[in-house]
């Protein structure tokens, strides 16, 4: 009785975290996308042509399955990863994801060496 309650809950509860899974919000995909035809705007603000195909675009990459990292990554290769608001950390943008730590931490020692010597 015990075991086939248990498989129960676990069946009922495995569903449902497939189903939070595969879930895609096409809004919040659209909030992190920019529009390369209007400067600073996610193409969920612009009204122009490019962000009108870009939505048609993740609507059918939804559609196929793609998850959102997967639409990200596709978009990134497409039209480079200045069109993501928030794009992935790798070789090429890894300097700009670490130097805001170096500066921190050299400035940090400068200006406690400055306060030491002042003493």
């Amino acid at each position: 009785m015990k075991l086939s309650l248990f498989l129960i809950f676990y069946i009922f509860f495995l569903k449902f975290t497939f189903a939070a899974e595969k879930t895609v919000d096409p809004n919040q995909i659209h909030k992190n996308l920019r529009c390369l035809v209007c400067q600073g705007q996610s193409i969920s603000d612009s009204n122009s042509d490019f962000a009108q195909t870009i939505k048609l675009v993740v609507e059918d990459l939804i559609d196929e399955g793609k998850t959102e990292e997967e639409i990200y990554l596709f978009m990134s290769d497409k039209y480079g990863d200045w069109i993501v608001f928030k794009p992935q950390f790798n070789i090429q943008n890894s300097i700009l994801w670490i130097l805001p730590y170096i500066v921190l931490i050299f400035g940090g020692f400068f200006i406690f060496s400055f306060l030491k010597k002042k003493q």
